[in-house]
């Protein structure tokens, strides 16, 4: 017992002087103590409250650090019952009320204001038809979910890294270039599908024709091109164009299938990964390059936009099937 209570006073020794190094070792030997004795499981609620998280989610108002030393010299006198100093419940059990529930749609709503127009103005073309070819679906009747997912991404990177919040003009781009190809891909999706609607009014294949869809998704694609090289970031260049190849592979896999059941969802997940999050992923990794640059940062934004991103496919397929 001796031996667990000086490694207890040495890990908020740490905490005290570099908050976060023996976080993990504090809270898991918290909860072997709150075990091994009950006088002191009221440290099992202690060590709840210095999880991973933000300073102001923490059960102590003021200096936690410097609470949870004092709390740990205690432990030298075993008799001694710790008891909390607060009413506050612990940040695990508590209910995000609405003022801390935020709408990520009213959060990106700043930085995706004309998005349309700024699309629009990339799609420059003298001919009349495929103009309005290549702006049918940019009527802002779509929900712009990739651009409020890149911008946000965007925010939080800067945030992190150097402390400000604004979106730079280029993460700004990317949000551009990847509703974009989005909308390109939808436009070759409804060709292969032969879809004749899509956001309540006929496809682009069905007002116009199979062949100048198809045109009208490549010029789609060529626009978002250009807009990204002028960027001038090679290894964002790099990352976005991966997408591209993605989408073909994975409409390549959604046109075949396994024939044994084990291999077969591990078929899907790849083909969902590779159709629609692979998109999701790579443009979160790519503003975060841009406003960034710890590497780790990068992986943790491709992680959340590639699990967000299989997440709502397979919301949206679920949803095909049930209806």
């Amino acid at each position: 017992v001796l031996r667990m209570a000086w490694f207890w006073h040495s890990c908020s020794a740490r905490i005290f002087a570099l908050r976060g190094v023996g976080a993990s070792y504090t809270v898991k030997l918290a909860l072997a103590l709150g075990r091994l004795f009950p006088e002191w499981r009221s440290l099992r609620s202690l060590a709840c409250c210095f999880g991973p998280g933000p300073p102001k989610a923490l059960c102590f108002p003021t200096y936690p650090e410097i609470r949870l030393w004092k709390y740990c010299r205690f432990l030298w006198r075993p008799s001694v019952r710790l008891h909390h100093t607060t009413q506050r419940t612990c940040c695990c059990s508590e209910k995000p009320s609405e003022e801390r529930v935020k709408d990520p749609f009213k959060l990106s709503r700043r930085d995706l204001k004309d998005l349309y127009e700024d699309i629009k103005k990339e799609l420059w073309v003298s001919t009349a038809e495929l103009k309005e070819m290549c702006e049918y679906y940019f009527d802002g009747r779509g929900k712009a979910l990739r651009p409020v997912l890149v911008v946000l991404m965007a925010r939080a990177c800067n945030a992190h890294h150097s402390n400000r919040r604004e979106v730079l003009a280029s993460q700004r781009a990317i949000a551009v270039i990847v509703e974009m190809i989005h909308t390109a891909s939808l436009v070759h999706d409804d060709v292969i599908d032969g879809s004749d609607s899509r956001r309540g009014k006929s496809t682009v294949s069905r007002m116009w024709g199979e062949r100048k869809a198809v045109l009208a998704g490549d010029y789609i694609l060529s626009a978002a091109s250009v807009a990204l090289a002028r960027i001038g970031n090679t290894t964002v260049v790099s990352i976005l164009c991966q997408v591209i190849e993605d989408l073909v592979r994975g409409e390549f896999l959604q046109l075949g299938s396994k024939e044994n059941e084990n291999e077969r969802f591990a078929h899907y997940l790849e083909k969902t990964f590779k159709k629609t999050a692979s998109l999701i992923a790579n443009s979160c990794k790519a503003v975060s390059i841009l406003g960034c640059s710890d590497p780790k940062v990068h992986e943790i934004a491709y992680e959340y936009g590639k699990n967000i991103g299989i997440a709502c496919q397979l919301i949206d397929d679920l949803l095909d099937i049930t209806s």
